[in-house]
């Protein structure tokens, strides 16, 4: 038995026959009984839903002989002639042979005719996002005022790439994926009609698999019948689709929680060996840290939200133990999110053995809250430190190791006069903590250290405190800061005991002073040249600088010196220029 056989014998041929989507058909179904027809319809959803079926089924019942009827006859010329797809006035189009502008105008030209036999000319566009942008605008005026008897209807699965424009022509209908249950009735009703028998775990894998297209799962059906074995067993389905069973799952969970790298080995190797489908293992593996979480969290009560046998659940329970919440959960998004890794991946062994490895080794992994951040040097002298650090007294010539530790050097006292005068000391690595130093320590020649780094510039006498001085220094900061602050050159300056004023003369110069960015990092600089924290204040200009031409003319002609040249002279003013 081949995909071919059951997707063209188990094809629904009414509304009722459909799986699933029992709104969409009952909105057709009424709109067909009471004559009601839009111009266009746009149906959407995923592969294998029933698009193309239900337009075929909608177009069979609005030409029927008994129409306006809710369900076609099946009986009559009309509904035979479109079962068959032999009808002259229903069209079905490949939207993807079919992309071009002149396809969309050869196709105007033939929805200007009238039907030759039905009641209403159907045009069905498969795969219409395949269209081009140009057919898709010249198919926009026929899908809005299309004639009475002409009826688009178009099919895809990404509506996304459709124009709003389009869109909003037609009456847009969403199909959904199938509900497992409704998936696994619908396969049952297959093999009971072909009298094949069947176990029931065979065929909720079949539908788990489909992930809720109804083709899918009869492609995979088609598949696993085409064995030659007496019925739909679960051995068979597994073999087959190469899928694995749930001992695989549950090893390898328990391999997991006992960090056994062996077994997880193991159970990876055996997952490549036997050819798995990578991608619904690990779907199958999200579904099983979904179950063990809803166990740890609810207990027994999680039984009414958990689809398994009950074999297979109390198998699931002796795992519980193993894990802590928070551990399972973490297991459970990181394996979603792996999905789409190995999916992707050029290795994607390699990378499911690391997904692996990751989930056992979780707990042991140092949560991030307790990592404590290197300190970094900001430039910002610390609010309390001490004067100088105690080094450990030196041990005897004879105690001396051959090869001497490594030291690392720190400066003393950040920005103050001890740094200044370079007081750094040596502080061995195998010291647990650091010891206040005696106070002569700066005069040991041990202590000084050429490869110490430069002590930071000394903060400016108050006498330095001067406008032009701050200027300079933040000219010579550009490196540092990525900014030259030129506009500090066209503005005045007052140098006050907390803060520094900054008087604008005009006003695109006080727009660029007063940027947050700009105060931000000027107050930081203004506290690294002062020595002391300091505030920045911007003022704008205290007179306006842009005037009006109108204005400025008004204030010319009003001007005693321009009065008295024109009356003496006979003068007028011709043109007005502003410096």
């Amino acid at each position: 038995m081949s995909k071919e056989v059951l997707t063209a014998k188990y094809r629904p041929q009414t509304f009722a026959e459909v799986a699933g989507q029992k709104a969409i058909k009952t909105i057709l179904s009424r709109a067909a009984a009471e004559d009601r027809i839009a111009p266009a319809y746009l149906f959407s959803g995923t592969r294998g839903v029933g698009k193309t079926t239900i337009a075929r089924i909608f177009a069979k019942a609005i030409n029927c002989q008994d129409a306006p009827t809710p369900e076609p006859c099946n009986g009559c010329r009309f509904c035979d002639q479109i079962t068959k797809g032999a009808s002259v006035d229903v069209m079905e189009i490949d939207g993807a042979s079919n992309t071009g502008v002149d396809n969309v105008r050869k196709l105007q030209e033939n929805v200007a005719y009238a039907p030759l036999d039905c009641r209403y000319k159907v045009i069905i566009i498969d795969e219409a996002h395949m269209l081009s942008k140009q057919a898709f605008n010249a198919l926009l005026k026929t899908l809005e005022e299309p004639p009475g008897h002409v009826v688009f209807i178009m099919a895809t699965t990404e509506p996304e790439k459709f124009p709003q424009t389009i869109i909003s022509r037609c009456q847009h209908y969403v199909f959904k994926r199938l509900p497992q249950k409704e998936l696994v009735d619908h396969l049952s009703f297959i093999l009971e009609r072909e009298a094949i028998p069947f176990e029931v775990p065979a065929v909720n894998l079949v539908a788990r698999r489909g992930a809720g297209s109804v083709r899918d799962s009869m492609s995979l059906l088609a598949q696993v019948l085409a064995l030659g074995q007496d019925g739909l067993r679960l051995r068979d389905v597994r073999e087959v689709l190469g899928l694995a069973d749930q001992e695989l799952y549950l090893d390898l969970v328990r391999a997991i929680a006992a960090q056994d790298l062996c077994a997880i080995g193991r159970v990876q190797t055996e997952i490549l060996d036997k050819g798995l489908d990578l991608i619904f293992f690990l779907r199958e593996l999200v579904l099983c840290w979904r179950n063990l979480f809803l166990f740890i969290q609810m207990g027994d009560k999680a039984r009414e939200l958990i689809d398994l046998p009950e074999e297979e659940v109390e198998a699931w329970k002796t795992c519980v133990p193993l894990f802590t919440p928070a551990h399972v959960h973490a297991c459970w998004q990181m394996t979603l999110e792996g999905q789409r890794k190995v999916q992707k991946s050029l290795e994607p062994g390699l990378d499911l053995e690391m997904l692996l490895v990751n989930l056992s080794y979780l707990p042991s992994l140092l949560p991030l809250g307790k990592v404590t951040p290197t300190p970094q040097p900001t430039g910002k002298a610390p609010a309390e430190t001490p004067a100088v650090t105690r080094v450990p007294s030196p041990s005897p010539p004879s105690a001396m190791p051959a090869a001497e530790p490594k030291a690392r050097f720190e400066p003393a006292a950040g920005h103050g006069q001890s740094a200044r005068e370079g007081a750094f000391v040596s502080v061995p690595q195998d010291s647990g903590h650091e010891q206040p130093a005696p106070d002569a320590v700066h005069e040991s020649p041990a202590t000084m250290v050429s490869q110490a780094p430069a002590p930071p510039p000394p903060a400016p006498t108050p006498r330095d405190l001067n406008w032009p001085g701050f200027v300079g220094f933040c000219q010579t900061m550009k490196s540092e800061g990525g900014q030259g602050f030129m506009f500090l050159k066209h503005v005045q300056g007052v140098i006050e005991e907390t803060r520094i004023r900054i008087l604008c003369t005009k006003d695109f110069v006080y727009q660029q002073a007063s940027r947050q960015e700009n105060v931000l990092r000027l107050r930081e600089l203004a506290a690294q040249w002062a020595g002391k924290p300091m505030d920045i204040q911007v003022e704008p200009p205290r007179e306006q600088t842009h005037v009006p031409p109108g204005e400025v003319r008004k204030q010319a002609l009003a001007d005693p010196l321009v009065k008295e040249v024109m009356e003496t002279f006979g003068a007028q003013v011709v043109d007005i220029r502003q410096h």
